[in-house]
């Protein structure tokens, strides 16, 4: 808290920072830059004051001389001129100072007299440089040099140039001359200010333009961070929080918990057959209903509680200060179940709830949440809808997770195995049809029936697996026992899983075709539960495989809640008749009946009826009086791995009474 606080008030000091460090380097540019102008204005002061002097040397000066060679001296009238352009020059302070040189330096002639009798000018630099060729200038003072007398005078330029002889251009001599620099200053200064206020006005244009990048720049940063950081605690399809920032909120809320009054419930949402939306409606529509569910569950929670996205369709809950959860998961559970329109079809799901309660359930969040998890898997599987953790349960899924691993494995190294339970016909007692029954050798549990896997294994993508190794198993195994085209039929159940995927039935004809077996030697059995699942996607995937010839048995019928108009459309073959009514018939009239009336449904509806759980011959007489037309149970025989049933069918055949 105190970091987030810290952080808006330490942004005016940054930028504050930011605008005294960036405007060093634009000053220590300007100062560069403004010594830089000054020194080119120097340089055209001087380049302006050595025109001037050249231009006073050949209009002026070289016309007085005649043309000789100055180290002989100069004769009256060239001094005389020389004294009238000296006089005036310099009374109209065009020229400050004018001085004649030889080709040695020495002075021959000097307007006010100095440097005639100084012996230390014979060796001027600047005058020898002249000599040969040279124009050579300098910003100086009047009377600064050490030769010279009197008074420091005003700033000057000193300009040291080659006299020529007329046409000839041969050099003759040196002329000194001392140009007043204030008429050259003030065209500069004129110039050097203008670029003065245009270097000062580029470089505040530069700062400032430096300065409003430099924040936009800044705060594109600053939106990048804030971006970032709540995609770090968000998810990123529903703006819920994730599972870190859950994990963090639900640490909080536990530290807090109190009395009973003060509980913090932390639950787990799990979307129930949300694997079929992606499947049929695609993954885009699929991400529009958990969006979609997002937007309620948030708009329900109360302040201060949290939902969030914890991956894939799974959801987590924080609720404070509870002490009963289950009305609020019931209504979160009603939202959820509320349609939701996907490509122009109502789309409704539900949801398995599994919850802890801190501190009674524990008080560290990563037990709770494992607790939850394993309260929701128990609902799932159960069909609880809500489940509150019990410590029962602690078995549940490290067991489940433990055994689905290894089923995947036993599908592949072998372990598995199909025990078939024949099925007897009443008017003749002949077998035609035997029913496919899955059993699991496990290397230390022993053998296992399916109801010890197959509802764990529903729950995940490993029943797709799994059935299409018992259909293929089955498949080649009656066609090795009977290979007659016209032989004994095998019963398949499938799961809801299996027959709610669209793709389903093609593969089933896809690999009856690949073992060569007809389509009529199989039968689909099916519960009236998967079928309840999604019934339009069930009806049009039985549809495909009844036209191509697979028969569909619905078992365990009359524990379902199927619609008799439903049941009518459907491409059934037969009923199974659940076992739960048959076992005790005789001695309960309301199951006596319910027997004999599905016996009636189902020849009403052309449809060849099937008794399970057959264990007397009392009740075989019933069902055979009351015209059932097959009959399964262990009076007739026992699920049986292929060898023996070999051996039971040869027996039979050659004497059924043995049998």
């Amino acid at each position: 808290m105190n970091a987030d606080t810290r952080g808006p008030r330490s942004v005016p000091r940054v930028f504050a920072r930011y605008a005294v460090v960036a405007l060093l380097p634009v000053a220590a540019l300007g100062v560069v830059l403004a010594d830089s102008i000054r020194g080119e204005a120097n340089r055209r002061g001087l380049a302006e004051g050595r025109s001037e002097a050249v231009l006073v040397a050949r209009t002026a000066v070289e016309p007085l001389l005649e043309g000789h060679p100055l180290s002989s001296g100069i004769d009256t009238k060239e001094r005389e001129g020389l004294r009238r352009l000296v006089g005036r020059v310099i009374a109209e302070r065009d020229v400050l100072r004018l001085r004649v040189r030889d080709l040695s330096g020495r002075v021959v002639y000097s307007g006010d007299g100095s440097g005639l009798r100084s012996e230390e000018d014979d060796d001027d630099d600047d005058a020898l440089e002249a000599a040969h060729g040279e124009v050579v200038a300098h910003l100086t003072r009047l009377n600064s040099d050490s030769n010279d007398t009197g008074r420091i005078g005003t700033r000057s330029v000193e300009v040291y140039l080659p006299i020529t002889a007329g046409a000839t251009s041969r050099r003759i001599g040196v002329l000194e001359m001392y140009l007043p620099y204030a008429p050259i200053s003030h065209d500069v200064t004129a110039d050097l200010h203008t670029l003065y206020l245009d270097l000062a006005v580029g470089l505040a244009l530069l700062y400032l333009a430096l300065f409003v990048i430099t924040a936009s720049v800044s705060r594109g940063l600053r939106r990048a961070a804030s971006v970032n950081a709540f995609l770090a605690e968000h998810d990123a399809l529903t703006d819920l929080p994730n599972r870190t920032l859950f994990h963090r909120r639900a640490s909080s809320a536990v530290a807090a918990a109190g009395p009973a009054d003060e509980s913090v419930a932390v639950a787990i949402i799990d979307l129930d057959r949300f694997k079929d939306v992606n499947d049929t409606l695609g993954h885009h529509n699929g991400d529009r209903l958990l969006t979609e569910l997002a937007v309620r569950l948030a708009a329900h929670m109360p302040a201060g509680d949290t939902v969030a996205r914890l991956g894939g369709d799974e959801f987590g809950l924080i609720l404070r200060n509870v002490v009963d959860p289950e009305p609020a998961l019931r209504q979160v559970r009603e939202l959820i179940d509320q349609e939701v329109e996907l490509g122009g079809l109502p789309v409704s799901t539900q949801a398995s709830v599994g919850y802890a309660i801190a501190p009674e359930d524990g008080t560290d969040v990563d037990e709770l949440l494992q607790r939850a998890d394993v309260a929701m898997y128990v609902a799932k599987a159960q069909h609880d809808g809500i489940t509150r953790y019990d410590p029962s349960l602690d078995h549940y899924r490290a067991a489940n997770l433990t055994l689905v691993s290894q089923l995947r494995r036993a599908i592949d190294d072998g372990q598995l195995l199909l025990h078939y339970q024949p099925q007897s016909t009443l008017v003749d007692a002949s077998v035609r049809s035997v029913e496919a029954l899955v059993r699991w050798q496990h290397p230390s549990e022993g053998l296992l029936s399916p109801g010890a896997f197959l509802p764990l294994a529903e729950q995940t993508d490993v029943i797709e697996k799994l059935t299409g190794w018992v259909l293929r198993t089955a498949l080649r195994e009656i066609r090795e026992l009977d290979p007659a085209d016209d032989g004994l039929c095998v019963a398949v159940n499938v799961s809801a899983r299996s027959i709610g995927r669209q793709s389903f039935a093609d593969d089933v004809i896809q690999i009856l075709g690949e073992l060569e077996v007809p389509a009529r030697r199989l039968i689909i059995e099916v519960t009236e539960t998967a079928l309840l699942a999604d019934p339009e996607r069930a009806a049009a995937v039985l549809t495909r495989l009844a036209d191509a010839g697979v028969g569909i048995s619905l078992d365990d019928f009359g524990q379902g809640q199927t619609s008799l108009g439903y049941l009518s459309a459907l491409p059934l073959h037969e009923l199974k008749i659940d076992r739960s009514f048959i076992a005790d018939l005789l001695d309960n009239m309301a199951h006596a009946a319910i027997v004999r009336s599905i016996i009636d449904l189902g020849h009403n509806l052309s449809l060849r009826v099937v008794g399970e759980g057959i264990e007397t011959d009392r009740i075989l007489a019933w069902l055979d009086q009351a015209g059932c037309d097959v009959a399964q149970g262990f009076l007739l025989a026992r699920p049986m791995a292929l060898a023996e049933l070999t051996i039971w069918l040869q027996r039979r055949d050659a004497s059924p009474a043995a049998a």
